[in-house]
């Protein structure tokens, strides 16, 4: 049985812990509420953006475009979000392992894909795995704007072009509310699947050719679809670190409450255990 004085040392190294993980909880629901409005603020845009590309794509039966046709599969990429930081429950292990079992199913060799990973923890899970990382990206803050996912959002949509793959796959965590996240999994290129939000198409007038501007929209739609994943995993990354922040500090005060109990009864234990010699040495003495 534990001593008096190892269980007094778990109770207050525990208080302790439970103090950093109650900070962190409160850390991340701030960053959540900012998180959550810019990921809804970029919906308007995501949607704007689509119906205008939906309306020159299928509107019009002559406009062609590389991004908008489907090749055959030599090579597919994997854009796999994650976070460059544990102490969020489930929210990486989910991710990865749901991307792992689609490439394990979909492919027989290593040459057959390439992953682009966001995130430390999903570049990490990889390479030790001895599976490609092309490109990688960490150290992303906590509210990113398109400048600091700018290079990487672009350099996957030029890889698909120069024909370093032909398929992207996108894999993150869409954010639902603050205890639900849901690993999604979205094929980004070639863009075949692009129609208008509203299921109706708007009737417009270009000014140059719809096949010039289609030309410059068609990389910023995919780099918008990509850069709105980026933002709806960051809110999803401080829900799953906030819920997982607030179990730790209830497991705590459960642990405080249990060893509590264990203290007093060792406690009492010993004290009982005095009395007993104490009485039993003067009845001796007699």
């Amino acid at each position: 049985m534990a001593s008096l004085r190892d269980i007094k040392t778990r109770i207050t190294s525990t208080k302790k812990t439970s103090q950093i993980t109650r900070a962190m909880q409160m850390v991340s629901a701030s960053k959540l509420s900012r998180a959550e409005a810019n990921a809804k603020g970029f919906v308007p845009y995501m949607d704007k953006i689509q119906e205008v590309v939906a309306s020159i794509a299928l509107g019009s039966k002559d406009v062609t475009h590389p991004m908008l046709q489907t090749r055959p599969v030599k090579k597919t990429g994997y854009l796999v979000i994650t976070s460059d930081r544990g102490l969020a429950g489930a929210y990486n292990s989910s991710i990865l392992r749901n991307v792992h079992k689609k490439i394990q199913e979909r492919h027989t060799s290593k040459d057959d894909y390439v992953i682009i990973a966001v995130g430390r923890m999903g570049r990490d899970f990889f390479r030790n795995r001895g599976m490609e990382v092309a490109e990688d990206v960490t150290g992303l803050p906590d509210q990113p704007n398109f400048a600091d996912v700018k290079e990487i959002v672009r350099k996957t949509v030029d890889l698909f072009s120069e024909g370093a793959y032909d398929e992207l796959y996108m894999y993150y965590n869409h954010f639902v509310n603050a205890i639900q996240q849901d690993v999604t999994e979205k094929k980004v290129l070639p863009l075949t699947d692009i129609e208008s939000s509203g299921g109706r198409l708007s009737s417009y007038e270009f000014e140059p050719s719809a096949e010039e501007i289609l030309e410059v929209l068609l990389p910023q739609y995919a780099e918008s679809l990509i850069y709105g994943a980026l933002l709806d995993g960051k809110a999803s990354e401080h829900a799953a670190r906030m819920t997982a922040m607030q179990n730790a500090t209830d497991n705590a005060k459960e642990l405080i409450g249990s060893l509590t109990l264990q203290y007093n009864r060792a406690r009492q234990a010993a004290i009982t255990q005095e009395i007993t010699e104490i009485v039993g040495g003067a009845a001796a003495l007699e």
